[in-house]
Formats: C-alpha cells, sequence, structure tokens
C-alpha cells in the first residue's frame, strides 16, 4: 500500500512512498543496531562534530525545510522556518553542552556514596587537561607523594603487580615523579614512536628528534606534590613538568609487567577488546 503525502490546502498528492516489506523493516532495523555499536565508541569531540555539522545544513536550507513543512502539515512558513531555526539551535545547544550534563550525572551520582570515599575535583568550568586538573585537586590530594592512573589505558598483569611494583620504586629522597613504562614492542592500540628512554639508574629522558624510543608513558605514575610547585595557572599538559623533572634529574621510571593496551580513542577498543579475549583464551 502506498503512503501519500499531501498538501492540506490543497489536497494535492505531492509525493507517494512504497510501504517497507517486513524483510525490509528487518534489514533497517538490523542496520540500526549494527550502527549503534560502532557510534556508542565514538568521542564527545566527533558527536560534537556531527551534530554542529547538523545545525550548519539547518541553518543553511531553513526556507527549504521550511517551505516543505508547509506543504506538508500546514504550516505557517515563517513559522516552519523558525522550527529550522530552532532544530538548528537545539544541535549546538547539545554539540556544546552534553558532555558538560553527563558529568554533572556523575556528580549526583557519587555525591552520596559513603564508600569508598570519593572527592571530586570539579572541572566543569574548563577543560584543564592532567596537568591542570591534577593542579586543581591537590589540595584534595594531602602532603605526600599520590598516584595517578589515566582511564584511556590499561594493561593485562604479568607475573607481578604493576602498581605494587611502581609503589616500591618509590624514593621521595630522589624523585619528584615515578611513571610507568611500557614496551612499545608490547603495546596494542598504540602506533608512536615511543615516549622515553630509560638509563641504567632509572632516569627518564625524552626520545630524541627523528629518533625511536623504547618505552611509552602507561598512564600510571607516583608524584610528588613538589613537581607542581611552579605549575602555570590553568590548562597545561603534564609534559610541561617531566621535561622541567627531566632537567632536574628527578623523573625516574619503572618498567611495566604484561601488555600495555591503550583506547585513546574509539578505533582502539576492537583491538583492545581482541587483546583481552586471546589472553583468557
Amino acid at each position: 500500500m502506498a503512503i501519500a503525502s499531501i498538501n492540506p490546502a490543497t489536497g494535492e498528492t505531492i509525493r507517494e512512498f512504497s510501504a517497507l516489506s517486513a524483510q525490509q523493516l528487518e534489514q533497517r532495523l538490523q542496520l540500526a543496531a549494527e550502527t549503534f555499536r560502532t557510534y556508542r565508541r565514538t568521542s564527545f569531540t566527533d558527536r560534537s562534530r556531527m551534530m554542529l555539522r547538523t545545525a550548519e545544513i539547518l541553518e543553511s536550507d531553513k526556507q527549504k525545510f521550511g517551505e516543505t513543512m508547509t506543504m506538508e502539515m500546514g504550516k505557517p512558513l515563517k513559522a516552519a522556518i523558525g522550527e529550522a531555526e530552532k532544530c538548528a539551535w537545539v544541535c549546538r545547544y547539545y554539540a556544546e553542552n552534553a558532555e558538560r550534563h553527563l558529568a554533572d550525572q556523575i556528580v549526583a551520582h557519587l555525591k552520596d556514596r559513603p564508600s569508598p570515599k570519593i572527592a571530586i575535583s570539579d572541572e566543569r568550568d574548563a577543560e584543564l587537561e592532567t596537568g591542570g586538573g591534577v593542579k586543581r585537586a591537590l589540595p584534595l590530594l594531602g602532603d605526600g607523594p599520590f598516584l595517578l592512573r589515566n582511564s584511556d589505558s590499561f594493561w593485562l598483569e604479568g607475573v607481578r603487580p604493576n602498581l605494587h611494583w611502581l609503589a616500591g620504586g618509590w624514593d621521595d629522597q630522589r624523585m619528584d615523579g615515578l611513571l610507568l613504562l611500557a614496551s612499545t614492542v608490547k603495546a596494542v592500540g598504540y602506533s608512536g614512536r615511543g615516549d622515553f628512554t630509560l638509563d641504567p639508574a632509572g632516569r627518564i629522558a625524552r626520545r630524541q628528534e627523528r629518533r625511536i624510543a623504547p618505552f611509552v608513558y602507561a598512564g600510571a605514575a607516583i608524584f610528588s606534590p613538589r613537581l607542581f610547585a611552579d605549575a602555570p595557572d590553568g590548562r597545561f599538559s603534564l609534559n610541561v613538568l617531566f621535561d622541567q623533572a627531566i632537567e632536574a634529574k628527578r623523573l625516574f621510571g619503572v618498567r611495566l609487567d604484561g601488555l600495555w593496551i591503550s583506547v585513546e580513542n574509539p578505533r582502539a577498543v576492537d583491538a583492545a577488546t581482541a587483546a583481552i579475549a586471546a589472553s583468557a583464551a
């Protein structure tokens, strides 16, 4: 049975559409489910870009969309154009604010949890990167050394627990920072040239330009608040402080035991999933 789009003012049939068969409908539902499994892994940056592009299309073609609404629904043209403009505004709003709204939900979810005790360093007013975020959180961390863990990587343990190994290597007299370093040849989801080299004493040096280094920062470290004594205000990368500590010969590293897995972008999720499955086989 055909489905007709009819101009309510004139009764004119604008266009007819064939109804989907049960098989065609099932194919489209399956495609939607498969697309969701991919889309759910996209970053907020990518989603925001798509929403902003949608807003641009709605704004640039608002006259065309308005005329279509008027012909099919009988809505006055001025109101129909306003409808397209409103939809563009909604797209822009969520492109710019959706991530913050999710942050609000996390704060609300965790604020009354009795155990373990959770202290939240609020960055909803500004994106500070890791360096700026840690500096803001320092009043919550106390005066002694503290552990930092990034959320975009993890590892499959080897013989020794790596965080225990990291903690056991801390020497407050010699160190301002102690990084867990993964071998680049035993890394999943990483395709760079490495970050650091290690000398026999465990001191870290940067990879030289156009060279390859054997180690990459594995996203776990112990830091002394001393490292942040002269840190800049606002947004900055930890690499700024790493370079200062390297120059002062107070940045050290220990080697990760096991398989390091980076998931810093959605494309790395499939490789991480395969590595976990292989380790369990």
